[in-house]
């Protein structure tokens, strides 16, 4: 409910403070004096748009500033979705600069105009004549039924269970829309997975087919120059090892006569047994080299086939072509997988759709024995209002498919007049015909129905007499569970207060402004009296204004 509204710098709004009470705050003045300026404040706590054109002194910015208890709206969930903080006592703001722009705030933290009018339309229930009311909704219309039928606790249950049923329905579209994409390619990925397979791709082998080409393509000039190295070092008539093994036997003769010598014909030893291992293994290789043209002709075709397919691949090893085939491996049993994951979840389905039907056919049982009930009372509060052949009909059809409510679709049907036919409501009620339903359709949900503070602007417009006493009653009646604010000419409605503010002119050194001001016992006496006859009023009008107070 909202506890305060301050407005600064609004239209003809200088500054008013109005603080509203837990049930029935009446709204009265005259004509032009500034309540549906206050309305337009609170559009914009509502997420309106505005622009400088609404501030009172341009020189400075325009701020509303509303302050909601919101304990009993289970409101955690949608602060915790929008990373804001949750406060019982929560405080709107909008500013609006001198350049124009908009800002707005819920507990002093930035919000879009979005966030903000989700909020506000689960805080405040603004009714104006003409307007577009709640209740043409639909999820309304059935929130209503449900109430009036008990429905609460089944309907608790089927809410749970339907949340399941529709993710793994989500779900389950998006892995058959997931499968017909994977269908679509899978003869290409099996395609060239089988490329893969069958090339029987190995690691390093690429390096060991380039090396082995190498070696066999060049296989002559192998054997040539290494044998002849060989033959060279070790065995040709001048052959390099047989001339340092005579420097070597020159050497010792002088050995002893210098003491670093020893060292030096070691080392001069060593490479004697060096060039030997050397010419052997040069021998070794040339003599394990042979010229193999169809070995050569394998290495060829096999490297060609590896080039290939890195080059189709767009890669540069044979370790990432076999990383390719194993991603095709596992992409190919994702496919498989899914079809098992489709089959299993479509039996889920079927099994959650079957228990989502008996449970709605339990709530369309219940809300069918409510329906007779709540047309009944509804047509006579509607008599109470002046509107004795106007009926309200509930159309509840089972459809045998379910839905987040059930199995059921409904339509608030009206007709207005005697004979005449009935029809959605929105086509043929006018705006004091709606405003009037509204009332009657809410205050028999009142106590069922957590509801927003319901805000009436002139919903009496057209009314006088015992019609305007009696909505004075039902709005009365209403306000005893539900914080109620009504703007009203109806001096019936006015008497029925809890707190009555009275909203006029004030005339200062260089302009009009508007203000506000709660009335007291006698005060209320007058205005209202003045309602009734005139001002000044009579005595006459006065003492039916007691009386009205004291009804």
């Amino acid at each position: 409910m909202i506890c305060g509204l301050s407005i600064r710098n609004y239209a003809i709004i200088e500054h008013l403070e109005i603080n509203f009470s837990d049930h029935l705050t009446i709204i009265t003045g005259e004509t032009g004096a500034g309540k549906s300026i206050m309305l337009g404040a609170l559009g914009l706590i509502m997420g309106k748009r505005a622009d400088t054109k609404v501030l009172y002194d341009t020189s400075n910015k325009c701020i509303v500033e509303a302050v909601f208890n919101i304990s009993p709206y289970a409101l955690e969930r949608f602060f915790e979705e929008n990373d804001l903080d949750y406060e019982a006592e929560t405080v709107i703001r909008r500013e609006i600069t001198t350049s124009g722009k908009s800002r707005a705030f819920v507990n002093d933290t930035p919000v879009r105009l979005g966030v903000l009018k989700e909020l506000s339309n689960k805080l405040i229930d603004l009714h104006q004549q003409f307007d577009t009311l709640d209740i043409h909704d639909a999820d309304f219309q059935m929130r209503v039924i449900d109430a009036l039928a008990d429905n609460k606790k089944p309907l608790k249950r089927y809410s749970k269970r339907y949340r399941a049923f529709d993710k793994n329905r989500k779900e389950l579209e998006r892995l058959v829309q997931l499968s017909a994409e994977s269908n679509k390619e899978t003869d290409f990925l099996e395609f060239q997975l089988d490329e893969l397979l069958e090339a029987k791709l190995q690691p390093n082998e690429q390096e060991e087919l380039e090396q082995e080409q190498k070696k066999l393509s060049n296989a002559e000039d192998i054997k040539r120059i290494l044998g002849g190295a060989a033959n060279h070092l070790t065995e040709s008539e001048n052959a390099i090892s047989g001339q340092v093994s005579e420097l070597l036997r020159e050497v010792n003769t002088i050995v002893e006569f210098h003491p670093n010598l020893p060292k030096l014909v070691e080392r001069f030893e060593g490479m004697l047994y060096e060039l030997e291992e050397i010419a052997n293994e040069y021998q070794g290789i040339a003599d394990d080299t042979e010229y193999d043209g169809e070995r050569l002709q394998i290495a060829a075709e096999r490297l060609d086939l590896i080039y290939r397919l890195q080059t189709k691949h767009n890669v540069d090893t044979v370790e990432e072509l076999i990383e390719i085939q194993e991603d095709l491996q596992e992409r190919l049993q994702n496919v498989g997988d899914l079809s098992s994951k489709i089959e299993a979840l479509e039996n889920e389905l079927d099994l959650q759709e079957q228990e989502l039907l008996k449970q709605g056919e339990v709530l369309s049982t219940k809300r069918t024995k409510a329906i007779p009930k709540f047309e009944k009372k509804v047509h006579k509060l509607l008599e109470q209002l002046s509107m004795a052949h106007a009926q309200l009909k509930v159309e509840l059809t089972n459809t045998g498919e379910i839905n987040s409510t059930g199995v059921d679709r409904l339509r608030f049907l009206f007709a207005a007049n005697k004979g005449s036919r009935f029809e959605e409501i929105k086509g043929v009620a006018s705006g004091g015909e709606l405003s009037r339903l509204a009332l009657c359709i809410k205050s028999l949900v009142a106590s069922a129905i957590p509801l927003p503070t319901i805000i009436f602007d002139e919903i009496d417009s057209g009314v006088s007499g015992e019609v305007a006493l009696q909505m004075g009653d039902i709005l009365q009646k209403l306000a005893s569970e539900h914080q109620i604010v009504s703007i009203t000419h109806s001096p019936q409605i006015a008497a029925k207060a809890d707190v009555h503010y009275f909203v006029h002119k004030a005339v200062t050194s260089d302009r009009t402004i508007t203000a506000v001001r709660e009335l007291k016992e006698e005060e209320r006496v007058l205005e209202i009296a003045k309602m009734l006859s005139g001002n000044p009023p009579t005595e006459y009008a006065k003492a039916n204004a007691r009386e009205l107070l004291t009804r």
